[in-house]
């Protein structure tokens, strides 16, 4: 385990300028000839406007990067995304619109009387889409969590136009990571009105791309809601499971409280992350749901509470659905680690504060879509190849127990990706993600989750982002292919690089380095 005294992690979390045009980078190593098209990748470039900080890690302003393959050279682009939030703020030289942990104070131009006014027009919810970008017919957009997404041109990286996905379905936002079906039907799931003024959680279907070239988004449909447990107080959703069959929805004890949401918030000064609070009692909830025609499965799953943000993948397996997915154990909420001051601080800072946040594991949890009444007290998964246990309770509700895939103390494989094309919902053997060292991200590993095996990339003094997979064209093995990552390395010559890493080991197929500093990047695709 590498330790990080000299701080270069810093760096990631440091305001960067766009680029006016696409700079070469110098390649060591081969690229594969097989990567044609584009890697694209964002988040925060923009921590401050004038001497208004942004103080949470999921503020910053959204910064959209592209690395280029082109007959084995590498090209590097970047912008900001031109949304409300960042043309308002740059005009303004201030933070208009409130972001997940900073509140925008009222325009202090306005006198006493507007500002009474604006107070009832309500928040205006950000449209910083800093966390994914993915395809909806033939179009791109970048994304967050709220109802907004931003449709880009993915080659000039320009802004196209700004859609409230409000305008189309009842859902109060959705989430940055949708599940894409081989045809290019997109699946999302946000928190909605559910019946009689409770809230609940709606699966969006948006078919692929239309005969007569229309808008995909116009034909938005609700295929399916599952409900909340608590009727004001929805959970926290950040991505879903989805097998051939099956849609897998976990809800976890960090809630929404949107009373708080909706009343303190412009008289108040609060912002995202005040309206976050842990139900202590709830546990773990696992909500299953037929796909097509979309139909909720009325039985109870419960686990030990846990914090989850990414799942890995989920399939079905001899009337059961397996569900792999990033665990961090017990209920509080892990974004209230992720303060811009917590990551920028001193490496002891930072190790002393994450030994205070919930413990990461990777998890396997069984789910028996067979549950009978008479089975109670005894284990219900029969699935030989895991110890992964579901328990009928005389309630009738059934308890699962997992089965743990990875665990080392303050180690986080996080940020997982997994060969999606052939084995998204499918029975699997690997998966890939980005290895955080107490929230520092300090290396790449390969799991294998049918033998436990693992792998790791990392060298001194390098910070990569989530590694996405992108398939040899020849591919036999679920593993033949490459792995996809930017790794700022603040100490060196040339300050940022693309890596790419032969998907089998891990080894070091070739790198492309930039002579600019590259910040942090969440989530992003392989555009062939």
């Amino acid at each position: 385990i590498f330790e990080h005294p000299a701080g270069g992690y810093r760096k990631l979390f440091e305001t960067c300028e766009e680029l006016s045009e696409t700079i070469p980078a110098t390649v060591t190593g081969r690229i594969p000839l097989f990567l044609k098209g584009s890697l694209l990748r964002l988040g925060p470039g923009l921590f401050e406007v004038g001497d208004e900080p942004f103080y949470h890690l999921f503020d910053g302003q959204a910064l959209m990067h592209k690395f280029d393959f082109k007959n084995g050279q590498v090209t590097y682009f970047r912008k900001f995304i031109r949304t409300d939030a960042y043309v308002r703020a740059i005009t303004e030289k201030r933070v208009v619109i409130t972001e997940f942990g900073t509140f925008a104070y009222p325009d202090p131009c306005k006198n006493i009387f507007s500002r009474f006014f604006t107070y009832f027009q309500g928040v205006e919810v950000t449209d910083n889409c800093l966390v994914n970008v993915y395809p909806i017919g033939e179009d791109y957009y970048a994304v967050t969590e709220t109802n907004y997404i931003t449709k880009v041109n993915t080659d000039t990286l320009e802004t196209l136009k700004k859609v409230d996905m409000c305008n189309y379905v009842n859902i109060n936002g959705v989430t940055a990571h949708p599940h894409i079906e081989r045809d290019g039907t997109v699946y999302n799931i946000g928190n909605c009105m559910g019946k009689g003024a409770s809230l609940a959680y709606n699966i969006v279907r948006i078919p692929p791309t239309q005969k007569d070239k229309s808008d995909p988004i116009d034909k938005s449909k609700v295929v399916v809601q599952f409900p909340s447990y608590q009727r004001f107080k929805p959970s926290y959703v950040h991505s879903f499971g989805m097998t051939d069959n099956y849609f897998v929805f976990v809800e976890t004890p960090v809630k929404i409280n949107l009373l708080k949401f909706l009343s303190a918030w412009s008289i108040r000064g609060c912002n995202y992350m005040d309206c976050f609070e842990s139900n202590e009692s709830q546990g773990t909830l696992f909500h299953i749901a037929k796909k097509d025609p979309g139909e909720y499965i009325d039985l109870k799953f419960k686990g030990a509470p846990i914090g989850m943000f990414h799942h890995i993948n989920a399939f079905e397996d001899q009337g059961f659905i397996v569900v792999d997915l990033c665990a961090w154990k017990g209920f509080e909420f892990v974004y209230n680690y992720l303060w811009l001051a917590n990551l920028r601080a001193n490496w002891d800072e930072v190790k002393k504060a994450a030994m205070l946040a919930p413990q990461p594991e990777v998890r396997r949890y069984v789910i028996p879509l067979d549950v009978h009444k008479e089975e109670q007290g005894k284990n219900l998964v029969s699935l030989p190849y895991t110890t992964a246990t579901a328990t009928m309770h005389a309630d009738g509700s059934t308890w699962l127990e997992p089965e743990v895939l990875f665990s080392s103390p303050h180690q986080a494989f996080e940020f997982p990706q997994i060969n999606y094309k052939r084995y998204g919902g499918k029975n699997y053997t690997y998966a890939y993600a980005l290895g955080l060292n107490h929230f520092i991200p300090d290396r790449i590993c390969k799991l294998n989750v049918k033998t436990k095996e693992t792998w790791v990339w990392q060298e001194p003094d390098s910070y990569p982002s989530e590694p996405l997979f992108v398939q040899t064209p020849d591919a036999v093995d679920e593993d033949d292919g490459v792995l996809l990552t930017i790794v700022a390395a603040p100490g060196a010559q040339r300050p940022a690089y693309l890596l790419i890493l032969n998907a089998k080991d891990l080894s070091e197929v070739a790198r492309a380095e930039v002579e600019c500093t590259i910040p942090v990047t969440f989530h992003g695709m392989y555009k062939p």
